[in-house]
């Protein structure tokens, strides 16, 4: 692509308004800006689009979104799937509305119903909304937890989670076909609701969502007994959240939920904080305020389109709040689900907990305490939707619960993503459950610790932008595939699986076996005592992850020997 061409194309051509050409005319001096913004067309990966809001093909503005939703209509046309309609939601970003109608009225305009939010809305809702509304397809607009420039445009198929094989690669085959903007339909808005293809859903799905939140709920009757005494400080961090988060637990009972005043409301440019994700500490420097104010037992953020959980909690003994890992909250959910519905009899026939490969290996000691299967997947929640597809149509396994160490899971198949609005249901019943008999989460965990193990995660991500960071992704993980490292904070490399070419050779036998899950540029070292690493490119952003996973004696134990594994990773990997 002659990047300087088609920049030149953007400032002429009629077919672009007059504000992004006035954008583009004023960077035109700047031709690393240019490059930048021109050099490719925004990728549109397996989940979809994520990227800087602005003009030229490598951002997120209408015409990209449009190019998309193009793609799209076109697959959804040849699975005549046009009459089931697409349903659409969004979140609190910059131009998520926007981005929104030119997706359904390029739908429309392509004779495809779609079924619109007409005000913010959780992702999970959206995947729920579209097994409700019985959709072909679902998209939602949102960036997750990327900082304020970004937008993003994600697609679900008709059974509720992000597209997978082969529809993923069907549609994006799709999408790359339509290269030039008049290939491209839209349609004025007033004409699609008169020919009852534009349609504005709302309050009845969310009450039907709220219904299905509650059904999760173990021992309402512990909330009930607790909900005077136990003190919640939420955030939704200037997105999606707020709404639901408190409405459902106002409806189970919960009385003392105080939300953080200067990040109720939603807004774009996400003013209180650079980056709005809970994984981030700087994100929680007003919540942890407000919770040392009013002396709060847990205190909790989601992110801008809520479909993952932060958490801190008090610890007694010394009077901080500790933060929780998504494997640690998900851990404390799970171990919950699987004892209570245990003991209450209500665990279903075949029960199965899913988590993807770079989640704790917790998981599995627990799973195995309570005969639960443990079934591993790939990296991204759609993944583990996915299962919950295979269970409903073989009768395999009974879905009880899945999680990723990425802040998200998903309690019941209501949906068939990670949802945040559930998780902070269930942990605040969790941490009602053990506040009732006299202990914190961290109490809570502390136990689990001592009984499963002092398991202990982490990740380091590094970000290269540009061609350049392009071309040193791919360098890394050439070089880590063709040169394995042998050994990693005194641990041996046992084994390496390598996904891409879909094998695992074990370093001591020789022997190469496959590893049965899909297709995907991920490399894991599995190593001595109970110990790995994995490495992986993200599929929505320049970057490269580093993850790490160690079994200790105690927390100082496996925080040293998580330290070491992760600093010869890093360097194995800048050494290539």
């Amino acid at each position: 692509m002659d990047y300087m061409k088609v920049y030149e194309q953007w400032c002429t051509d009629p077919y672009f308004d007059d504000a992004t050409k006035q954008e583009l005319l004023a960077i035109k001096d700047d031709k690393a800006e240019i490059e930048d913004r021109f050099y490719r067309q925004l990728e549109f990966g397996t989940g979809g689009l994520r990227g800087v809001i602005g003009a030229g093909t490598n951002r997120m503005n209408i015409y990209t979104v449009r190019q998309a939703t193009q793609g799209l209509a076109n697959y959804i046309i040849a699975q005549n799937g046009q009459e089931k309609g697409v349903a659409i939601a969004y979140d609190s970003r910059i131009m998520s509305k926007e981005f929104a109608d030119e997706a359904a009225l390029c739908l429309n305009a392509n004779g495809i119903k779609a079924y619109v939010f007409p005000s913010l809305r959780p992702t999970p809702e959206l995947s729920f909304s579209v097994r409700e509304l019985k959709c072909i397809a679902g998209i939602v607009i949102t960036a997750s937890h990327n900082p304020r420039e970004y937008n993003g445009y994600k697609v679900y198929w008709e059974d509720g989670a992000q597209i997978t094989p082969p529809h993923d690669k069907n549609i994006l085959a799709e999408v790359a076909k339509v290269t030039e903007f008049s290939a491209v339909k839209t349609m004025d808005r007033k004409d699609a609701e008169s020919k009852g293809l534009y349609n504005v859903i709302g309050e009845e799905i969310d009450d039907k969502y709220m219904e299905e939140l509650k059904k999760q709920s173990i021992h309402p009757d512990i909330i009930k007994k607790m909900a005077k005494d136990f003190k919640i400080v939420y955030t939704p961090l200037h997105g999606t959240g707020n709404l639901p988060v408190r409405r459902v637990l106002k409806e189970l009972g919960f009385e003392n939920v105080i939300v953080v005043p200067e990040q109720e409301l939603p807004d774009g440019n996400f003013p209180t904080v650079a980056y709005p994700n809970p994984e981030s500490p700087a994100a929680w420097e007003l919540a942890l305020k407000l919770a040392k104010e009013v002396d709060a037992d847990i205190v909790l953020a989601t992110d801008p389109d809520a479909d993952r959980l932060g958490v801190y909690c008090k610890d007694t003994k010394t009077g901080e709040y500790v933060s929780f890992t998504g494997n640690m909250s998900g851990m404390l959910i799970a171990e919950y689900i699987l004892r209570e519905r245990t003991a209450t009899n209500t665990m279903p026939e075949n029960p199965a907990l899913v988590e993807t490969i770079v989640t704790t290996d917790m998981a599995k000691v627990i799973a195995k305490d309570y005969g639960v299967k443990l079934i591993e997947v790939l990296t991204g929640f759609k993944f583990i939707g996915e299962q919950i597809k295979i269970f409903d149509e073989t009768g395999c396994n009974n879905y009880v619960f899945g999680l990723e160490e990425s802040y998200g899971c998903l309690a019941g198949t209501y949906a068939r993503d990670k949802d945040a609005c559930v998780a902070v249901m269930m942990l605040c019943e969790v941490a009602s459950y053990y506040k009732a008999q006299g202990k914190t989460l961290w109490d809570a965990m502390v136990d689990m610790y001592e009984k499963y193990g002092y398991f202990k995660e982490g990740l380091e991500t590094l970000t290269l932008k540009g061609i350049d960071g392009a071309e040193q992704i791919l360098k890394i993980m050439t070089d880590m595939r063709n040169n394995p490292p042998k050994e990693l904070g005194g641990y041996k490399v046992l084994a390496v699986r390598d996904y891409k070419e879909d094998t695992r050779k074990d370093l001591v036998t020789g022997e190469v076996t496959k590893t049965g899950l899909p297709n995907s540029n991920v490399l894991y070292y599995e190593l001595e005592d109970n110990a790995w690493c994995c490495v992986r490119p993200s599929g929505t952003e320049p970057k490269i992850k580093f993850y790490f996973g160690v079994k200790g004696t105690s927390i100082k134990d496996s925080e040293e020997k998580l330290e070491a594994v992760k600093n010869d990773m890093l360097k194995a990997a800048k050494a290539e």
